[in-house]
């Protein structure tokens, strides 16, 4: 495909074809043609419209030649196709109008294919396929027919073009130029005779089954393209550019007349004959020669002009036998080509005449058949004269045989009210059977309704045979009985006449007269009686033949009806077999997709990087019950799938749905198991992987056919249920507790807070009696604000307002309310540490920390809810405000008085020994160290 580059030259000069073979050449190779939309994109079609024009040319003999994916990687590229040639539409440009028509007429032929797409990009199809394609359906037929026209159109539209422009400039068929616009018509050429062919078949389809006057629009179109056509075809076939490259059919004179269905015997399809490509291919070898480098002058030297050239040289006369051989080289080229041109021509002329040897031996035997059936015919005609001459020889009969004729004249009426309702029987078996054939033709019978119309066909034909034969032998019996009648009449004639041989002569001539005009009449009835049993029984033989021909081609159409069902048959199951490898092949693509989803949330599991991703228990119960709706999706999906394993949708969509469920089931379960406690963690861990290897053997269960009936999602639901157990066992304890209770809770909380924060002041007072006996100064200072600090959190925290509205915001406001009385218990451990000189003023200020930031949350988890009018809100926030005051003078005085009592507690170390020194200074630091680390705290706190 690279040297498809070469093809896009902007010069003007007809196609290269041995580039464009080997892109076509490349099309077959990788299947497709998208190595040949890379390099063309890649060219200026917008500035350069002869380059529009070549690459036109080879994009419509890469789509006849092409493979049959290139119409498909064609229909990507549409749209830039139609934008460049409503580019060149408003640019006035010889060319650039041929390209938008060009453009325009490739656009047409690629949605036509893509929509028919049993018909190729070559249009070489035979009838058979295009009956196929037109369907039975009339509308269809008619759509396809308009469809067809519109194709036609453009491929005319463009020819004339050319013609049009070539005939004004001064371009002809042998230069460069001309050949350049000329080359594509090569091609419209060869979508013409298949177009013209393709709207006979389809106009004669549709005036058998519509009226003439609907269809005359379609016929005055078609006269058009017709006239268009063969003028087209006349001027191509006159220039000498198209006469060694195509041999263009002739037309007939006038069009088709579709208004007389026997037309179509007399159609023929024109066929266009591409000579052999060995010479063009032969003569590009000899372009790809490369060119000397360097020019070398034929010219002689002045040395050479002097004394003539030297002893090896060639003098005129040389070059003149030189140059006389080549052109005798190229006659002889030129006379090959044409004996084999004239050699093709005689190929194709023996050829017809072997088929028309063979049709005359036909027309010979069918004369044959005509002679033997005349000769046949002669015969019978012969038998019946001589019957006819044997019943003249009767001569005499009685007054009886006059009532033996009109009796045999009664039944003869008789048999001829028989006939009558034997043919009127015959003409509704005939509308019986054309109604049979046309309901069979439409709608497609199945193979028992045939068989059933097969059977009393036969019962009607062979009914009607029986009748006919039972007729026919009444009749013979009739004429025997007829004839022994006559013959006994005779002869009691002869026996009377014998006996009045004596009787007077008068009365014998009188009766002789009688007798005679009695025998005449007679004799004229028996004479028009056997004329009308001869017509009797050449009706019989006919209407025999033509029900056994009947019989035949109902036989013949059964045969075609049956073959067709069989065929449809097989077809049906092709094509059901074809489906369900299908759906079996999406099934098992899906299958592979959820693998990859479920393995990739197994490795995230144990992914350092997804240990800093955390998750509520919440969400994950949310995750896990919604996965184990989907297994419910997933089996229910399953079962349908194997009573019908033509539609596996529902399971399709069931196994998406269920792969990205579970993976965010084991995502956020590990990242649950990533704050909750060890225990939980570890388990809850365990579990993902296990529900990830779970599914893993689930989908590999379904993914093959041998265990594909026997895959159950149990194991998957049990670990899934695990892991939502646990999840509701992380849940925190307060989600337990129901709507209604939460208000109860919180006055519970609040009561059990007071209580605290009240033991907590009656044991202060008793510190602060003992410490009022034991100590004075800044501890006794310290601890009556400590006091003042816990009653006014006393009375701060009596007053909550918040009810029951919302179960988070509620377990804020009791985890405010406990930490509140926490801190008050914690705070008078801690002073109580303090008074007697085992604890530390420095958990002292945390604790007041603690309590306001307490404090805090519990202001916030009231303002959630509370309205902004509240006074109480507002005395809630005055309240936590003193209480930070309050934290804020307790630690102000721990530090003061943590200060005072160190500079008043100088230590002497005149009397201390070394190590006690040491041991005084290891002490002092690791008290500075914690002093440090407390300050530290404390900012962290604030």
């Amino acid at each position: 495909m690279l040297s498809s580059q070469k093809e896009w030259q902007s010069s003007v000069i007809a196609s290269l074809m041995k580039t464009t073979t080997g892109i076509i050449l490349g099309t077959h190779r990788e299947k497709g043609a998208y190595t040949f939309w890379s390099y063309a994109l890649g060219f200026p079609l917008a500035s350069s419209s002869i380059l529009s024009w070549k690459f036109c040319h080879v994009l419509h003999k890469v789509l006849r030649d092409g493979h049959r994916n290139v119409l498909q990687d064609c229909m990507r590229h549409h749209g830039s196709l139609v934008e460049v040639g409503k580019l060149w539409t408003h640019l006035h440009d010889r060319y650039g109008q041929l390209v938008a028509l060009y453009t325009k007429l490739l656009c047409t032929k690629m949605e036509f294919h893509a929509k028919h797409s049993e018909i190729p990009p070559n249009l070489e199809v035979t009838d058979e396929v295009l009956e196929r394609t037109a369907g039975t359906d009339i509308n269809n037929v008619f759509q396809l027919t308009v469809e067809v026209f519109d194709y036609m159109d453009t491929e005319l539209r463009l020819a004339e073009t050319v013609i049009r422009q070539l005939n004004t400039s001064i371009a002809i068929s042998t230069l460069t130029s001309g050949q350049c616009r000329l080359a594509p018509l090569i091609q419209v050429i060869q979508d013409c005779s298949h177009l013209y062919h393709f709207t006979v078949k389809l106009l004669f389809k549709l005036h058998a089954c519509l009226p003439a006057d609907t269809l005359q629009g379609h016929r005055d179109r078609f006269h058009d393209q017709f006239h268009s056509l063969k003028t087209f075809f006349n001027k191509a076939r006159d220039m000498l550019y198209f006469k060694r490259l195509i041999q263009i059919p002739k037309l007939p004179d006038a069009p088709p007349n579709f208004l007389h269905a026997a037309s179509l015997a007399k159609h023929v399809k024109p066929v266009v004959v591409i000579p052999d490509e060995d010479e063009p291919e032969q003569q590009d070898d000899d372009d790809d020669e490369p060119e000397p480098l360097i020019e070398v002058s034929d010219q002689l030297d002045i040395f050479d002009q002097a004394f003539g050239p030297p002893n090896g040289g060639f003098d005129d006369r040389d070059l003149q036998i030189e140059s006389l051989k080549r052109d005798l080289e190229l006659l002889r080229a030129e006379l090959e080509r044409v004996k084999a041109e004239a050699q093709r021509y005689i190929t194709q002329l023996k050829s017809q005449i072997n088929s028309l040897e063979a049709e005359l031996e036909e027309q010979r035997a069918q004369k044959q058949r005509a002679l033997v059936e005349n000769e046949q015919l002669r015969m019978e005609l012969e038998a019946t004269r001589r019957r006819n001459a044997e019943h003249e020889s009767l001569q005499t009969t009685f007054i009886e045989a006059e009532k033996r004729s009109q009796a045999t004249e009664q039944r003869y009426n008789k048999l001829k009210e028989k006939h009558t309702e034997l043919v009127a029987s015959h003409a509704e078996l005939l509308r019986k059977s054309a109604d049979t054939v046309k309901m069979l033709s439409a709608t497609q019978q199945t193979q028992e309704e045939v068989e059933r119309t097969k059977q009393q066909l036969s019962f009607e034909v062979d009914r009607i045979k029986q009748e006919a034969d039972m007729k026919l032998e009444e009749q013979k019996f009739e004429m025997d009985k007829l004839k022994r009648d006559l013959e006994e009449k005779l002869a009691e004639v002869m026996r009377i006449k014998a006996t009045l041989q004596s009787s007077e002569k008068v009365s014998v001539h009188l009766s002789m007269t009688a007798l005679q005009a009695e025998k005449e009449r007679l004799m004229r009835s028996v004479t028009e009686k056997e004329a009308e049993l001869s017509s009797l029984r050449q009706a019989a033989q006919v209407q025999q033949s033509s029900l056994q021909q009947e019989r035949e081609r109902n036989s013949r159409e059964l045969g075609e009806l049956q073959s067709k069902l069989q065929e449809k048959t097989s077809l049906e199951d092709k094509m059901k077999q074809k489906l369900l490898e299908e759906q079996f092949a999406l099934l098992q693509g899906t299958i592979t997709e959820a693998e990859s989803i479920i393995q990739d949330a197994a490795a995230k599991v144990d992914d350092p990087l997804h240990i800093r991703c955390t998750s509520s228990p919440d969400y994950l119960i949310s995750r896990a019950e919604a996965t184990l709706g989907s297994i419910d999706k997933v089996k229910k999906g399953h079962a349908d799938y194997l009573s019908n394993m033509g539609d596996a949708g529902g399971l399709l969509r069931a196994l998406t749905q269920f792969s990205h469920l579970a993976a965010d089931t084991i995502i956020n379960g590990s990242a649950t198991a990533h704050m909750a406690p060890t225990d939980h963690a570890d388990r809850l861990t365990e579990n993902c992987r296990s529900c990830a290897s779970q599914i893993l053997d689930y989908l590999k269960d379904l993914k093959a056919k041998t265990t594909l009936q026997r895959a159950d999602p149990a194991s998957v639901r049990i670990i899934v249920q695990k892991i939502l157990h646990l999840g509701q066992e992380l849940r925190p304890k307060g989600m337990d507790i129901r709507q209604d209770e939460l208000g109860d809770l919180v006055d519970k909380e609040m009561a059990a807070t007071s209580a605290a924060i009240e033991e907590a002041v009656r044991r202060i007072d008793e510190m602060m009696n003992q410490a009022r006996k034991d100590t004075s100064g800044i501890k006794l200072e310290v601890n009556e604000r400590f006091v003042l600090f816990l009653d006014s959190a006393i009375r701060i925290h009596t007053v909550p307002e918040f009810y029951a509205r919302n179960s988070r915001w509620t377990e804020g406001l009791i985890s405010a309310a406990k930490a509140v009385g926490w801190g008050a218990t914690e705070m008078v451990e801690s002073a109580d540490k303090v008074v007697l000189h085992t604890g530390k003023y420095e958990e002292l200020i945390v604790c007041s920390h603690e309590i306001a930031a307490s404090t805090a949350q519990l202001v916030a988890a009231s303002k959630v809810k509370a309205d902004r009018s509240s006074k109480k809100l507002s005395v809630l926030q005055q309240a936590s405000r003193h209480v930070n005051e309050m934290a804020a003078n307790v630690v102000a005085s721990t530090k003061t008085g943590q200060e005072h009592l160190e500079d008043k507690d100088t230590m002497d170390f005149s009397g201390m020994s070394l190590i006690k020194l040491r041991k005084e200074e290891m002490e002092s630091q690791v008290s500075h160290e914690l002093s440090d680390f407390w300050t530290v705290f404390e900012q962290i706190a604030c």
